[in-house]
């Protein structure tokens, strides 16, 4: 259930995102944006093609307890005509913003594709443990154990910069607290399959940023 419920909304997600693409007189900057996250969305619905069979899966309670804040968060990024107080605007539109803005948002797709090619078929939407699960620690998971997860809030601070305003900044604290939950039950269930490699690897790696958090 939770994973077509997941296609359903990653392909109407895709959908959304192309439909912008194709808006007359959007700016480089951002149809650059858009773009970046139609190629992460893509990558995401091709690869999940090509995963390992499930061995134990969560509930659909604990799967909407991450992906209603990260849905949330998607729809406060690029929503538009969201009611007051959300499109007050906090950050300057200069140039270097914005263009900084983007350089840090296709950094973040960078990490997020970097680290989902590296996960390989051990990769999957929903908390769960694939039979034949490999503990990853290669790649970007030597900097941070869910840099995915980092990739992307690296994409959506990007964004945000861009958008300047008061729903850009709440999409990122409501997608890091999605991510904070899910990375919690996929801990507690790599701990339970890796009790003895998992917690090492906790004292190692940092789960988001690298050497702080």
């Amino acid at each position: 259930m939770t994973s077509i419920l997941s296609r359903i909304l990653w392909f109407t997600f895709i959908i959304f995102l192309f439909y912008r693409l194709t808006t007359a007189g959007m700016s480089w900057i951002g149809l650059v944006l858009t773009l970046c996250w139609a190629i992460f969305l893509l990558y995401w619905v091709i690869t999940a093609q090509r995963v390992k069979a499930i061995a134990e899966k969560q509930s659909l309670a604990s799967a909407l307890a991450h992906r209603i804040p990260v849905m949330l968060s998607w729809i406060l990024l690029f929503g538009w005509k969201l009611p007051p107080p959300l499109n007050l605007l906090l950050i300057s539109r200069a140039e270097w913003v914005l263009i900084t803005g983007v350089v840090i948002c296709v950094f973040g797709l960078f990490v997020t594709l970097w680290a989902r090619w590296t996960l390989a078929g051990n990769w999957s939407s929903d908390v769960t443990f694939k039979e034949g699960h490999e503990l990853i620690k290669k790649g970007p998971y030597r900097f941070a154990r869910h840099p995915i997860y980092t990739g992307l809030l690296i994409m959506c601070l990007g964004t945000a910069l861009d958008i300047g305003t008061l729903r850009g900044l709440l999409a990122l604290v409501v997608m890091a607290i999605g991510f904070w939950i899910k990375l919690k039950q996929e801990e507690r269930l790599l701990l339970r399959h890796f009790p003895d490699q998992y917690p090492a690897y906790c004292r190692e790696v940092k789960a988001l940023v690298p050497f702080i958090i």
